[in-house]
This record gives C-alpha cells, structure tokens and sequence, in this order.
C-alpha cells in the first residue's frame, strides 16, 4: 500500500539528514540509536517513536509521495548542503554515488553502500533524468537536522525549484508547521539531552564545566563523581560586598549546580485538522551545594542576579524517521536579596526535580505546566547582626523547536535567613543563639508560554501565558533566646 502512496503525484514530505552539524566534538560518542519504529494504533494512525537520534553517523532521513493529503515520511539520502536564513533558500543535495566499475555490463539501479559513517549512496537515476535533476518539486516539506545556515535545524516548505548547480539544488522556502510532516499519526516520548552536546560559556572567572556520558567517557574534574547522564557546574568568585565592610567580611558564593535534562515531545494528529493535542517541555534532577557567605552589599529594587554560565544545546529528537531539533537554552545565576546589616555564612544541600511545559488539546487551547519536588538540608547556618538576606543558586531555561522559544521557565532554589542579633546552628543539634533568628528553605518557579508554539500547527497564541508563580517555602531551623 506505501509503495503505491509513494508513486501518486502530489506534495512530498522530505525529512533530511544534515551535514555539518554545529555540537561541539566530543570522543566516545555513544552508539547509534535503533532505527525509530512505527506501530499501528487503534483508530488505524501511526505511532511513531520517540528517541534520540543516532549519534557518530547521519540521522535518519524521510521522504513520502503524498497524493490526497495523507502520507508517511519515509527514509531518503537527501540533505540540506546550505541554508541562508534571510532569504529561505536552501540547497538540497543527494548523497554522492558509488563509482561503478568500467564495465561493459549494465549498471545496476541498486544503492551502493558508502564507507562507514557517511549517508547511504543514492540509487542510480540514470533511467528518471528528472528526478535526479529536481530531487525536491513545489510543495515539498523540509524536516532537516542542524546543517550550515541553520544551526537549530529547519522546517519549512518547498516554494520554488531552481537550477543545479555542483553543491545541489537550489530551493526558495517558506516556514510550515509539523503537521505538515507528521499528519494525523501520534507519537510521545522523553529523551535524555547528552551532556557531551551542551555548549557552556562561563561568565566570570571562577566557573568549570564538567559531564558524564558512560562508563568510559567523562569529562571535567568533577566528571568521575558524577551520575550517568549528568552535566555540572562548579563556581567560585565573589560578590559585591556592603559598603564599610570589614576586609575580613568580603562576600563570595561557591558550590555546584548539577542536573540531568530531558526534552518531553509529544503529538496526537488524529484530529483530523490540526494536532488533537500536543506538548513540548523539559524536565530534569537538579542537585547544588553551595555557599553564601561575608557581608553581601544591599538590594536597591530588584534582587541582585548574577550569571555566571550560560549553556546551549540542540538535540535532535527522531519521531518516527522525522528530525525534530529542540533549542535548549539555560543561563546559571547566583541571586542576593540583603538589606547590607547582614553577615551570614551559609552553606546548604538541594536536591529534587522540575517540570515545566506546554500542553495543548483541542477545545482548550494551551496550558501552562510547572511542577517541582525539591528539599533543602542546612549544613551550616550562621547570621550576624540585625538584618535579613536571601540567597539562590537557580536556573533560566527555555525551550523550543527549530531555533523558535515555546517555553521559557525560571527556577530558582533559596535560602533566606532573618535575624536580630547573632544566632549559629548546624546539622548535628548544636546552636549558639542570642536573640531571635529563622532559617528558611524554598524555591521559586515561574515561566511563561510563547506564541511559537504555533509550530504544532495550532492556533498562535495572541499573547504569553504565564506559567504561574509556583512558591514553596519550609522552615529550617530558629530559634529565641533573651538578651
């Protein structure tokens, strides 16, 4: 039945591989992903799988003949060889062909393997001249992994064919939406970003990267301490110190933030016109230690926010043989809120795990989703004078397909401590206190919903939803004494 589908003329739907990919190069890469896998559901939809694309080799490509506005993408050797965002032309090459034998013998029509690591070598289109000329035609809809000019990949339609030239055929494209390229079929699932692909640009003095992958392979040195799977951050620098500080009260934060990400996709298109629902997010664990300690200067308006990392990653998501590039994007900050009276030293353990993300269904439109489960343990706790501070080790975060933001979440685990006079505590039941003080553990998680979350084919959103304020606050230690 697909072999018939694939003859009828009409709109062809391309998912392609790429070349030059731009993730940092890393050794030991993992190995190749199974091939994705379609499952036929109950309503006679495909279910398409959701994994991580193969890593060391090209991702899987597709191609389908679409004739009466249904199809299936299927796996195909074309690739987008460039790309010029300003203007949406894009060239479109074929993976290059096995030399044949000098031979007096016919040539056979059969693909020619390539040498390991390269794109299967196209068939020979010596008996279609057409076809090898225009491997795209009007209409075509472009799914493609990061490749040059595009480096959180593409997805767009096909509206002009032009000529051939050495580097492939030159298109002029339109932006589309997945529907184009998934139809009605359904897929979900979760994938774990590697943390070999995430690109960190330290922001101060101070800041070091570390990650692991598998056994073999791990990087930085906190990389043998850490988890499978799990990318860590480790800074040491000062902060700004009250003014009239003593020398020996100069303010700084060190400690560590450690978390294992994951992109959650999922797409129901059995609605017929547009997805039935859908949702894109991220959730992850998240562990820090840190400490916050000297004479931090005072707030003036908003709470002082320090960055001090910002990492970026675009893992290629394969739903069924289609390559969705999600954008990952975090920026890693330090925050002080102090009224500037307050000498603190402070060092505390966070553990736990978030959720944040967009869910659509029809008739309802999107929905925000923000969830977190997370405990903080005081191992040391100590406030002089009469003053109050707040401090947090968190996370900006925003995800999204193709280089377009869908959602955008801040999460943000705190200490806050008050106090009227001189109060000490610590994990093994001493304290040494001397007039009132409180310790609070919480955290703080805000977001919002951006209208390109339109690419599901949905309705645009007409403005940002806001996650909402999600706040927990517990207490830690206090304690009163008479002076």
């Amino acid at each position: 039945m697909l072999a018939r589908r694939l003859l009828l003329p009409g709109v062809t739907t391309l998912a392609l591989t790429a070349t030059g990919c731009s993730t940092a190069t890393h050794t030991g890469a993992t190995e190749p992903a199974a091939p994705a896998s379609l499952s036929a559901s109950s309503d006679g939809t495909q279910q398409l799988d959701v994994a991580a694309a193969p890593q060391g080799s090209p991702a899987p490509t597709a191609v389908a003949r679409v004739g009466s506005g249904k199809g299936a993408p299927q796996k195909s050797s074309l690739k987008v060889a460039s790309y010029d965002q300003k203007t949406g032309r894009a060239v479109i090459s074929s993976a290059p062909q096995a030399s044949a034998p000098r031979s007096s013998a016919p040539r056979s029509s059969a693909p020619q393997s390539s040498a390991p690591g390269r794109a299967t070598a196209s068939p020979d289109h010596s008996a279609a001249p057409d076809k090898a000329d225009k491997p795209v035609a009007v209409g075509d809809v472009i799914a493609s992994a990061p490749a040059p000019g595009a480096p959180n990949g593409l997805l767009a339609k096909v509206t002009e064919v032009g000529k051939k030239t050495d580097a492939g055929t030159e298109v002029k494209t339109a932006p589309t939406t997945l529907p184009s390229v998934l139809g009605d079929d359904k897929a979900a699932g979760k994938v774990a970003v590697d943390p070999a692909s995430v690109a960190v640009e330290p922001l101060m003095k101070g800041v070091t990267f570390s990650w692991a992958k598998t056994k073999e392979v791990r990087f930085g040195p906190e990389g043998a301490k850490l988890p499978l799977g799990n990318l860590r951050l480790d800074v040491n620098a000062p902060i700004e110190t009250a003014p009239g500080a003593p020398v020996s009260a100069g303010a700084s934060v060190s400690g560590f933030v450690q978390l294992a990400p994951t992109v959650e996709f999922s797409y129901d298109g059995s609605g017929g016109s547009g997805p039935r629902a859908a949702f894109l997010g991220m959730s992850g664990d998240w562990s820090s230690q840190w400490n916050l300690k000297g004479h931090a200067a005072a707030s003036t308006g908003a709470p002082k926010r320090i960055p001090f990392a910002k990492l970026h990653s675009a893992p290629v998501i394969q739903v069924g043989p289609v390559p969705v590039v999600v954008n990952l994007d975090l920026t890693v900050y330090v925050q002080v809120e102090a009224d500037g009276r307050v000498t603190l030293d402070v060092r505390q353990d966070v553990k736990g795990d978030f959720r944040v993300g967009g869910s659509y269904a029809t008739g309802q439109g999107w929905k925000a989703v923000s969830t977190s489960n997370v405990q903080s343990t005081p191992v040391k706790a100590e406030v002089t004078a009469a003053g109050r501070v707040k401090g947090a080790l968190g996370a900006e975060a925003s995800v999204g397909l193709y280089g377009a933001v869908g959602v955008s979440a801040d999460f943000a685990p705190y200490l806050r401590g008050e106090a009227d006079a001189k109060a000490s505590a610590s994990t093994d039941g001493k304290t040494s206190v001397s007039g009132a003080w409180a310790l609070y553990g919480g955290f703080d998680l805000s977001g919002q919903l951006h209208f390109k979350l339109a690419l599901f084919g949905t309705p645009v959103l007409e403005r940002r939803i806001p996650l909402g304020a999600l706040n927990r606050e517990w207490p830690l230690a206090s304690g009163k004494a008479s002076l």
